[in-house]
This record gives C-alpha cells, structure tokens and sequence, in this order.
C-alpha cells in the first residue's frame, strides 16, 4: 500500500473519531415535535390539535413529518393572496413572494416579517433549518440557500400547512 494512501487513511480516521467525539458531548438539545407556541392561547394539548386538524396536517403541523411532493394543490396556485399557517390561521407567506422551485412543495422566497421562527434540524443527520409558525409552532418546513433573488432563500413549505386566502 503506497504511503501515501496510509496517511490519508490515518488522517480520515483521526479526523472521523474527533469528530464523533464532538458530536457526543456537543450534540444538539433535544427538540419539541413542534416549537413551543409563542402565544400561549394556542398552546393546545396533542388531543386538541387532534381534534382541530386532519390527521396528515397534525402529522405534518405537531410532529414535523413532510407531505409527498407534488401532492398539493397550493404548489400550482397562482391567485394574488395571502398563505396562512393551518393551525392557527396567522399569515406567513404573500403570494408575492412564491415561486415554482419545481421540488412539488409551494416554495417561498421570504416569509412575512414576523411570521416565523427557524431552529436547526439533524434528523437527516446534516443540520438543516427548520421554520415553524411563529404564534402555534406548528411546523411549516425547511429554508434553503438556493432561492430566487432578491434572498437567495427557498422556504420549502408543506402544502397541509397552509391554507390560501386569494385577495378579495
């Protein structure tokens, strides 16, 4: 085996073990199915949202899951209008600011000001961020770099969780 193949190897496994090292004592807390309502009136019991959502908006709104792509309606909506969280009906998205990302999900390029909170996700094992409703924490889905200018930003939300209100 030439050398140079065995130091890179020795230096893989050193830079692996640190790593997982790290990883041990410096893993993230652990996280709310859903973040934790900013509004205490929408601070429900898993019963309650139960009862007020369908069960693949609860899935989707209380234990962070994901729609299929290319299953929602709201991916090819094109009214002027405002996209609502549906779980508790505060506006996060105008139509403004949707584009066609071609993922399947209805694709934001910036949500409005105030409307949602981000934490970073590790079920995928690489961290992703994760945004949620600002006022009943219900998850939306996930941000990404490759947007549209003028962000640069992709808020990939699950159609589930969203209603759409189409300008009057």
């Amino acid at each position: 085996m030439p050398i140079t193949a065995l130091l890179l190897s020795r230096r893989s496994l050193l830079i692996a073990t640190i790593a997982g090292v790290f990883g041990v004592y410096r893993r993230p807390a652990a996280a709310f199915a859903a973040t934790r309502a900013e509004d205490l009136a929408w601070s429900l019991s898993n019963e309650q949202w139960a009862q007020r959502l369908s069960p693949e908006a609860y899935r989707v709104l209380r234990e962070e899951g994901t729609e299929r792509p290319f299953t929602s309606s709201l991916d090819k909506e094109k009214r002027v209008g405002i996209y609502h969280c549906a779980g508790c009906d505060l506006p996060l998205f105008s139509s403004a600011a949707k584009f066609d990302s071609g993922t399947g999900w209805p694709s934001f390029w910036e949500p409005l000001a105030g409307a949602i909170q981000t934490k970073v996700d590790f079920k995928l094992i690489i961290p992703r961020s994760e945004y949620h409703c600002r006022r009943c924490g219900g998850h939306q889905g996930h941000v990404f770099n490759d947007g549209p200018r003028p962000t640069g930003k992709r808020y990939c939300n699950n159609g589930v969780a969203l209603t759409f209100r189409p300008a009057s």
